[in-house]
């Protein structure tokens, strides 16, 4: 059952979903999630309290993600595909520029959005992510459960995509998390399944060149938010984020892992917007 505030956009290469949230008068903030995630993977709570704090708030689904649909047969991409879409949804909803938030390979394409149209970005927020593959990626094992395909059965992928989020998530607050992601999780499947989209998200973050030469010359302003239990994409890329952006604040949590847990919420939002008030 499709959520009524699912929109979509006819782009030059996909019919993009997204929803757009919050104050319509606000400055827009562009939410970018990750690999193999939705936009429902943005927190609910993250959503209304920065439209609280009077931002229209839009979050896409990412091509080979969600809801959003392929025009023609899929194709492997680079990163700089996905942030091609994400100017293309700013340009089908009229807007000029947006403070960009990403998260994991979300980061990656906010970093790009930031370097190839730095005029159509009012400030930059990496979560979770790095300048390169090569900075801070994770071990095998944890790469093998990321790409191992889904059971047939609903019941058991549901719990297999559950307990991913387990694996690469937060470790001190995963009793507090578990239902959480339990439901995530389950909404996640029912909502909308992409087998093969995948594998060209984690090549095109394979191929894609190293940032850090452009992010050293960005001169807006910036935020790094990076967790020391994240075992996907470890704290070293955060730091090499922030080391390469010449104007940028650090967050970093000690007890965050690969996600975005609820009691981190309330300052991961006010980091967000202080750093989007400098610009």
């Amino acid at each position: 059952m499709r959520d009524e505030r699912d929109q979509f956009a006819e782009l030059s290469t996909v019919r993009m979903c997204f929803r757009d949230e919050g104050d319509p008068s606000g400055d827009p903030l562009v939410l970018i999630m990750g690999l193999s995630s939705q936009l429902i993977h943005w927190p609910q709570e993250i959503v209304d309290a920065l439209g609280e704090r009077g931002y229209r708030v839009i979050r896409p689904d990412n091509r080979d993600s969600g809801l959003t649909e392929w025009k023609d047969a899929p194709s492997q991409y680079y990163l700089r595909a996905i942030a091609r879409d994400t100017v293309e949804l700013l340009d089908h909803l009229g807007i000029e520029q947006a403070h960009v938030v990403g998260a994991s390979m979300g980061g990656m394409v906010a970093q790009l959005l930031a370097i190839e149209y730095t005029s159509r970005v009012l400030s930059l927020c990496s979560i979770m992510s790095t300048p390169h593959i090569s900075i801070g990626m994770a071990d095998g094992e944890v790469l093998e459960e990321l790409t191992r395909p889904l059971p047939p059965d609903r019941e058991a992928a549901i719990a297999q995509i559950a307990g991913l989020y387990a694996t690469i998530g937060s470790k001190t607050y995963a009793d507090s998390e578990r239902e959480r992601r339990l439901a995530l999780a389950t909404q996640a499947y029912d909502r909308a399944k992409n087998p093969d989209g995948g594998t060209r998200q984690v090549t095109a973050a394979m191929i894609a060149p190293d940032r850090r030469k452009g992010l050293r010359e960005l001169t807006l302003p910036a935020l790094v938010i990076h967790g020391a239990e994240d075992p996907l994409i470890k704290i070293a890329g955060g730091e090499a984020t922030h080391t390469a952006l010449a104007d940028s604040t650090y967050l970093p949590f000690d007890a965050m892992g690969h996600d975005l847990p609820a009691p981190l919420l309330d300052q991961i939002v006010a980091s967000i917007a202080e750093n989007a008030a400098r610009a």
